[in-house]
This record gives C-alpha cells, structure tokens and sequence, in this order.
C-alpha cells in the first residue's frame, strides 16, 4: 500500500493541520515525520479552535491511529499540556496515539542554550522560536541525543544528567545573560516525562512496515513549510530539519517508492513569520489588510505574520523539490475585496530576468516581477460547491494551474473543516 504526503510549500502556516483533518477519515495512520513543537497546527470545527503542536492532526477521528515519527523532536512538558488540552474532549488517546521509541528528546537545557544562542546573535537573530528545537538536532547529529526508547531504561537519567551538565557549561560560552532556574525547570520536566512513559512507545519504521503489508492507508503529515527546509530553504533563515518530501522518507522510514500522492498546501498569498528574506513582502494597506483578515499571527508563538503577494518562483521550486501530485489553496476568502490583485511571475536578479529561485534571494539581490490580475468582490466564506466560485477566482486558480503546471484540487474559504471546496 502506497503512503500521501501533505505538506507546505511556502514558509510554513499555510493551513496543513486543516487539510489533514479535512482528508483524515480516508486514511488508517497519519504520521508526523519532522519538525517539534515550533508547529502549530489549528484545527477548527463545531465552533471550537484547537492548536496542535507535537500530536498529528488526525488525532480528532476515533478509528485513525496517529502516530509520532523518529524525525519529530519532542518536549515532554509541551506534549503533556497538549494532552490535557485533549482530555476535556474525552479522548481515548492513549489507544489510537503512538511514539517512536527513535524520536529525540527536548532537555530544558536545550532550550536554554537556543535562547543564548539567539540572544548572543544581536541584530543578526535568525527568529528562533526559542523551543530548544535546532540545539536538540544539534545533539542528534552530534550523537549525543537522548531518544524516547531511552526512558525504558534504568540508566537513561545518567544519560540525562551529563548531557545537561555539557549543556550548562556552552550557555557560559555565550557570554550573555541568561536568567533561568534549572532545578525548577527540571522538577516540571521529570514529572511530564513519568505522564509520557505511560504512552505508546513503538518500533515505528516497523510497525508502518506491517500496516503497509496489510494494506493500511497512510498519510505523512509535515510542520513548518519547504522553505524552511535546513537544505533547501533561505538558509541560514530556516528551521532544523528537513520539511520536503525527502523529510518523510528519513523522518518515517518508509521507502521513497512507496510515496504516491504528494499535496502540496500553499496560500492564495503568502506569509511569513521571523527573520529572513520575502521578495514579495508588502509593507502597505493591502499588507495590512492581508494580516487582518487573514488573522496572520503564529498558531504558537502570537508573533504577526509577514504578509506578500503570491510568489510563483518560489512555489514553483517548492513543487519541483517534493515532486507534488496536487495542489490545495488555503485562504482563497481572504483576498476577497482587492480590486487587483499582483503574482510574482520572476525576479530580476543581478541584472538578468529569472523564473528559479536562486541562491540568494536578499532584496539587494532580487526583485519581484509581478502579473496583475482581476480580483472578486463577493464572500466566500458561505460557498460550498467549486461552481459557485467567482469568475475572477476561477481565472486567478486557472492561472496558477497553468504557471505551476500541477491541478489545484481543492480551495479553503475559511478555518472550519467544513469550509472548503472540491474540485
């Protein structure tokens, strides 16, 4: 049985936790594969808002088993806050959600040494969300990890002991004033680590193995956006893992022949949140309006989300990098109201008109060359069927199908899982 894979194609926040809940009652298992809890997937249904962090979007229907991959980071303290957000719902949770023994573990020294690491960068701050998540990979790579199946031994707080200390001592390497209390810190974090040794730990690359032999339907779930790919991103301006397709193959240990459908999610425009380049970043009313209407803050962190018209170079190199199958456009209704409205078609770069993203895309290098379109006036939010569009959306979406050359299956006009349209 073939394994989907959604994921987002811009700088994250596009409206992935959304569409997995939207498609999950077609699939048995949905797998997170990277990322940590710098995610925030928001889900909205019967009126009520939920933000998920750690725990797949799946996690709402009853009969689908989520599962947590060796790719994801975890920190004890946020996965148990996000699990008493859950019992108010009176979820069985301990029955349908699992762990994999191989992900990495979050230590309160990691996110420590991320805010000295941020602080001591000054004005050149990359916008870590300060979740200790790129300090945890660096100890992944480094071979020094502490990993889930670790606390199924007796030895594993030793473990835990040396690598804090080791962590304690590069904080002073810094040289920046940290206040922090780590006997507090540690008194919450040992107490939430006994909450998530009573979980599901499990041989994950195994256990999709069998599900895959026994005809099981999967869907990869991914966090941030493939622009925030460590490899393939705005580098240095990304996050620490790998967010592409690539991602779910390491992030799950599933065969990359396996993967059939790829969906690809992206905004109708585009947003991004911390440091790092935007060439089609807007900094006037139409921003504005952007922000407003589209609630542009972080589904974790409250930060307001930078707001830009929709960069087609950009996506373009993103569907071309995870080998997308469909396309799902997230907050068509927000455009509702521009009279024109513009799509970056390429850059002017160095002197030469590009359609690829290059190397180097600060605004000293690139700027934007933008098609203008017709925009539509009526309110979206109450459609329910693809023919009721307006004309003027349908042109902007055929437009895009025929730029990206990839179709455009489906069309979110607005948060709940009911608000969206199949075509």
């Amino acid at each position: 049985m073939a394994v989907d894979l959604l994921l987002g194609l811009q700088w994250g926040d596009e409206g992935k936790g959304k569409i997995v809940d939207v498609l999950t009652s077609k699939y048995d298992i949905v797998a997170r594969f990277q990322g940590g809890p710098n995610a925030g997937h928001t889900l909205e249904f019967d009126g009520i808002k939920h933000v998920l962090r750690t725990i797949p979007s799946g996690i709402f229907h009853k009969n689908t088993i989520n599962l947590i991959g060796n790719g994801v980071v975890i920190d004890p303290v946020v996965f148990v806050k996000e699990l008493e957000g859950l019992d108010k719902f009176k979820l069985d949770y301990r029955k349908n959600l699992f762990i994999s023994r191989k992900a990495h573990i979050i230590l309160p020294t990691h996110r420590l040494l991320d805010a000295a690491s941020e602080t001591s960068k000054g004005k050149a701050k990359i916008g870590s969300t300060l979740k200790g998540i790129g300090p945890t990979y660096m100890d992944k790579t480094g071979r020094n990890g502490i990993r889930i199946g670790d606390l199924e031994f007796e030895n594993w707080q030793k473990k835990y002991r040396a690598l804090a200390d080791k962590h304690e001592a590069l904080i002073g390497f810094y040289n920046v004033d940290i206040q922090y209390n780590l006997e507090e810190m540690e008194k919450e974090f040992f107490e939430a680590v006994e909450v998530l040794k009573t979980m599901r730990f499990i041989d994950s690359e195994d256990y999709l193995y069998q599900a895959q032999k026994e005809g099981k339907s999967i869907l990869a779930e991914g966090a941030q956006g493939s622009l925030l790919d460590v490899d393939f991103g705005t580098y240095p301006f990304v996050t620490s893992s790998n967010t592409t397709a690539a991602g779910a193959c390491t992030g799950l240990g599933i065969p990359p022949n396996k993967i059939k459908e790829v969906y690809g999610i992206f905004k109708a425009y585009t947003t991004r949140v911390g440091s790092g380049p935007f060439p089609t970043e807007l900094f006037d009313k139409a921003g504005e309006q952007m922000a407003k209407l589209g609630n542009e803050f972080g589904a974790v962190t409250g930060r307001p989300r930078r707001c830009g018209w929709l960069d087609l170079v950009a996506l373009k190199y993103a569907t071309q990098v995870n080998g997308v199958t469909q396309l799902m456009m997230i907050k068509g209704d927000v455009l509702s109201g521009f009279k024109t409205l513009k799509v970056c078609i390429a850059y002017k770069y160095k002197g030469e008109t590009i359609r690829h993203l290059p190397f180097n895309i600060e605004p000293e290098n690139v700027s934007p060359i933008y098609k203008e379109l017709p925009g539509w006036k009526e309110d979206l939010t109450k459609l329910k069927d693809a023919n009721n569009l307006p004309k003027e959306l349908i042109n902007y979406i055929d437009f895009l199908e025929k730029e990206l050359e990839i179709p455009i299956k489906l069309v979110s006009v607005g948060p709940d899982r009911t608000q969206t349209i199949h075509r």
